[in-house]
């Protein structure tokens, strides 16, 4: 997400008065194979290694696997809803 669309969504909310809590995120927000070793670039570390599912699901666990690879952060339909 663009910090300008975050700085506009609060003005919005601000502007409405509209008390509440609200999160804005994108409508499709990028998977963790892509935002993960840009994250890992950004604090200079390693980047993330490549597992197979079925892998990470014997080492890690189903929920851990679902939480990386399925799992959205938020939704932003109050948000649209109430702010537009």
């Amino acid at each position: 997400m663009h910090i300008d669309d975050a700085a506009a969504a609060t003005a919005i909310g601000v502007e409405r008065d509209a008390p509440g809590m609200y999160n804005i995120v994108d409508d499709e927000p990028a998977p963790v194979r892509e935002w993960l070793p840009a994250l890992a670039a950004i604090l200079g570390a390693k980047p993330p290694r490549h597992v197979p599912k079925w892998l990470a699901r014997i080492a890690a666990g189903e929920d851990l696997v679902m939480l990386m690879t399925e799992a959205r952060p938020g939704s932003n339909v109050k948000a649209k809803r109430h702010l537009g």
